[in-house]
């Protein structure tokens, strides 16, 4: 080959587009949102969403980026909870994530970069020293399992452990699936399955808060509600209205 066309080939392939991605079957597009009024054991308190952001490059990965928020609470106690993902659209593993949680007075910001390829995270928060640290196969974070979730079969009955809590001393994570029943939140009234999700840590899915989740029961598995206890009460969400994606399709 002469100089010329190796310079050519070099141009041609430094031109070229990105190769495609195949993208992992789930249930929700770019742009669905679900918005919950959230309620204190009784008292309606505040809001919460679920949100797709969008399909965004992560170190030349497209990762799929997600948001749930809650806010709310009483003079007394208040939640003021951000978890953002960002998760590889072909095999929906972590990628990036970042939590930003107030609960109770008690504020934790925590950012961290995941790299699966190696199994291992790094956390970039304040005073950290950025260290690599052993993570685990398939990593998933907070924010990610919420939808991870929806791609589960979810059996009535049965129990499902994962280990792929990003942090390998939270695992496992648990999933079990409590029963089925017809459920009214603001936004109507709807078939649901209803799972408990634990994970070893803090916040609304630790063990001590009991939390379930009721999802509807057909393929798109949209959250209705969610009831967490807390140490002076309970923290519920209820799905008061929904706005399917209308972005790229994982299916």
């Amino acid at each position: 080959m002469t100089q010329l066309a190796s310079l050519l080939a070099v141009v041609a392939a430094l031109s070229a587009p990105p190769a495609v991605q195949e993208r992992m079957d789930v249930p929700w597009r770019v742009g669905e949102r679900a918005d919950y009024e959230v309620r204190f054991s009784a008292a309606r308190v505040g809001s919460g969403s679920m949100e797709v952001m969008g399909i965004v490059p992560v170190r030349g990965r497209n990762a799929w980026h997600t948001q749930f928020r809650l806010a709310g609470g009483t003079f007394f106690y208040k939640v003021n909870d951000v978890f953002e993902s960002w998760s590889d659209i072909t095999n929906f593993t972590s990628l990036r994530f970042h939590s930003d949680q107030e609960e109770g007075g008690r504020e934790r910001l925590k950012q961290y970069e995941i790299f699966p390829d190696r199994a291992v995270y790094v956390e970039k928060s304040a005073g950290n020293g950025g260290a690599e640290v052993q993570s685990v196969d398939a990593p998933l974070d907070d924010g990610s399992f919420l939808y991870f979730i929806r791609t589960v079969p979810l059996e009535v009955g049965e129990t499902y452990v994962f280990n792929r809590y990003f942090r390998p001393d939270r695992n496992p994570v648990t999933i079990k699936v409590l029963r089925k029943e017809r459920v009214k939140v603001p936004a109507g009234v709807f078939d649901a399955i209803v799972i408990q999700p634990i994970i070893k840590t803090r916040g609304i899915f630790s063990e001590e808060g009991e939390a379930q989740v009721w999802l509807t029961d057909d393929p798109s598995r949209i959250m209705l509600q969610m009831k967490s206890k807390l140490k002076i009460g309970s923290i519920n969400l209820y799905l008061k209205s929904y706005r399917p994606g209308t972005g790229p399709a994982g299916r």
